[in-house]
């Protein structure tokens, strides 16, 4: 590759071939901040059902199981929009990406109980589609 990038130089001098790194310089976002993004954009009060999917797929696509309050707030959006098959799908999102990590959902469905007896939102175990 670096001998083609030399001879077009050569052969076409405006074409010179940079040599450059992209590093990033800016500034690293803690845990707090990245949580508190993401409430929120759920906590929008305008938010509509395609910003709640596209934000939901963008969460789940990061190497992380997100924290509680921000499924919080997701289901919030959820209840707001009166979209119980979006609330639903979010939970089965969490218990897929905590994968093999057997403690992690069952910990997120404890502290979301409140929140999701408050909104009338079961849980896929609950409502028995987890086995189909």
């Amino acid at each position: 590759y670096y001998k083609a990038v030399t001879s077009l130089s050569q052969t076409y001098p405006a074409i010179t071939p940079l040599a450059s790194r992209c590093y990033s310089h800016g500034k690293v976002e803690t845990d707090e901040e990245f949580d508190s993004r993401w409430v929120t954009y759920f906590n929008k009060p305008d938010i509509d059902a395609w910003e709640l999917r596209k934000g939901m797929n963008t969460l789940i696509g990061y190497d992380l199981v997100p924290e509680a309050k921000i499924l919080d707030s997701a289901l919030r959006a959820c209840r707001r929009l009166n979209d119980l098959a979006s609330a639903i799908r979010i939970l089965e999102a969490v218990k897929d990406k905590a994968g093999p990590h057997k403690d992690i959902y069952p910990y997120l469905i404890q502290e979301l109980k409140p929140t999701l007896t408050e909104l009338g939102i079961s849980t896929p175990e609950e409502l028995g589609i987890d086995r189909l």
